[in-house]
């Protein structure tokens, strides 16, 4: 651990990690004419597509953790760019269902490939994806994610 990170908190830490991320997965699918935001939105698309899910812009919202309007604004780029497609959904006429098109699926597949070299650097410090460090550091990390997290609850001591 650098002197830096020795004392920093918890959230400084999470902080740091999510930048050093973001910014090494923009940089690896821009050739791929992608951001990490719209990377993030085909990945899971191509994940939930592949479990026979064809999604709403809101449940892929709540899937990735990004804020509704963004995604919807990121559909409509991506369908811009012919990788996705927006209809309605027959049983929501106020929702827009998104599918990859086939050039979606391509690009999406070398995004993942590309991600995934990344994700292997970065995890051999632990061990490798494989690890038992790394499967520690994932049961961790969904812990917090799904841990509830409200700006204006008030600070009860009890919880900690």
């Amino acid at each position: 651990m650098s002197s830096a990170t020795e004392s920093a908190t918890p959230g400084f830490l999470v902080w740091r990690l999510s930048m050093k991320w973001r910014v090494a997965v923009d940089r690896a699918v821009a050739p791929l004419g992608l951001t990490h935001a719209q990377y993030s939105v085909l990945a899971s698309l191509y994940g939930m597509s592949r479990s026979g899910l064809r999604p709403s812009q809101r449940r892929l919202a709540d899937h990735t953790g990004l804020e509704p309007l963004y995604v919807s604004k990121l559909a409509r780029a991506l369908e811009t760019a012919g990788l996705v497609a927006r209809t309605r959904d027959p049983g929501d006429p106020r929702a827009m269902q998104l599918s990859l098109t086939e050039q979606g699926r391509e690009v999406t597949r070398r995004a993942i490939d590309v991600v995934q070299g990344l994700l292997d650097q970065l995890l051999v410090p632990l061990g490798g994806q494989d690890s038992s460090r790394t499967r520690q550091l994932v049961r961790e990390l969904a812990t917090l994610i799904d841990a509830p997290l409200d700006p204006y609850a008030e600070n009860d001591e009890e919880q900690s």
